[in-house]
């Protein structure tokens, strides 16, 4: 099977801010990702989880969108405007993909 490259991004943010993500996600033309709940982890100040939380708000979402390679670093200055002002990770990785036209 013929696969094409790709690259893939990964935003570890806030539930608050996802809404502002994805309309910047919107606005830099991505047309699907995935939003993924986090459960627990650890970071610079220590682990936290979201256990015992009364509600989502305070807890943090994986959004995981892959995207055509020369249309990444657009995305990841869009992306950076809205997690500069909030906790959060960005990664980036090569991948391939079995249906380009999808990104």
């Amino acid at each position: 099977m013929q696969t094409h490259h790709a690259t893939r991004i990964e935003i570890l943010i806030e539930v608050p801010a996802l809404k502002a993500l994805s309309r910047q996600l919107d606005r830099s033309g991505v047309t699907g990702y995935s939003v993924l709940p986090v459960l627990a982890g650890q970071g610079r100040t220590g682990p936290w989880t979201r256990e015992g939380e009364i509600s989502a708000a305070g807890g943090m979402v994986a959004v995981v969108a892959v995207v055509a390679c020369e249309r990444a670093e657009g995305v990841l200055d869009s992306v950076f405007e809205v997690v500069s002002r909030h906790i959060g990770l960005v990664s980036v990785s090569d991948c391939r993909v079995v249906r380009p036209e999808r990104v």
